[in-house]
């Protein structure tokens, strides 16, 4: 899978596959990145497939750190970013380590500001009934691209109704009708 440039000037880039059943045209975000030393021999962050969402994050850690259940780790990458105006990076959890293991990130989606420049850590939580050992280049969470939109704050005396109004907090039920 390579992905190819349309055009110089053009801001997406297309990904077909050998047999040419895929073609994704997303539009490209250029991310400054600088690495610290302890991602050395790493990755960059990368799509494991065409139509993926999320990057990997990989453990940039010395040697293996083990989060006993119930417990929180903060692990490393190595990597510090700077986004452009206008976006942020959301940390999210891997379903795989999560369905397998009872890892999951406790603040997901783990958001990165767009003026934030220091390393960009995961905090792991430990949901399972087992210690879980990360290992350096371990794939521990997923980052997400995202734009952010601002609020302008309208204050009102009433707000228009609907149907809902204010019920939430399983109000719809559990099973569909």
């Amino acid at each position: 899978m390579q992905p190819q440039k349309k055009a110089a000037n053009d801001a997406f880039f297309s990904i077909t596959l050998g047999n040419g059943s895929l073609f994704v045209n997303a539009p490209v975000v250029q991310v400054a990145v600088r690495r610290l030393p302890r991602s050395e021999g790493l990755p960059l962050p990368s799509y494991a497939t065409a139509g993926a969402a999320g990057m990997d994050l990989l453990a940039a850690v010395d040697s293996t750190v083990t989060v006993p259940p119930g417990e929180r780790a903060l692990i490393p990458t190595g990597l510090c970013i700077a986004l452009p105006a206008g976006y942020e990076l959301q940390i999210r959890p891997r379903s795989g380590l999560a369905l397998k293991h009872g890892i999951t990130l406790p603040n997901s989606p783990g958001t990165i500001d767009e003026d934030y420049r220091g390393e960009l850590c995961v905090i792991l939580m430990n949901t399972g009934q087992e210690a879980f050992t990360v290992e350096r280049g371990m794939r521990i969470a997923q980052a997400v691209v995202a734009p952010v939109f601002r609020v302008a704050w309208n204050e009102v005396d009433d707000l228009d109704s609907t149907e809902r109004g204010a019920g939430g907090f399983g109000s719809t039920g559990t099973h569909s009708s």
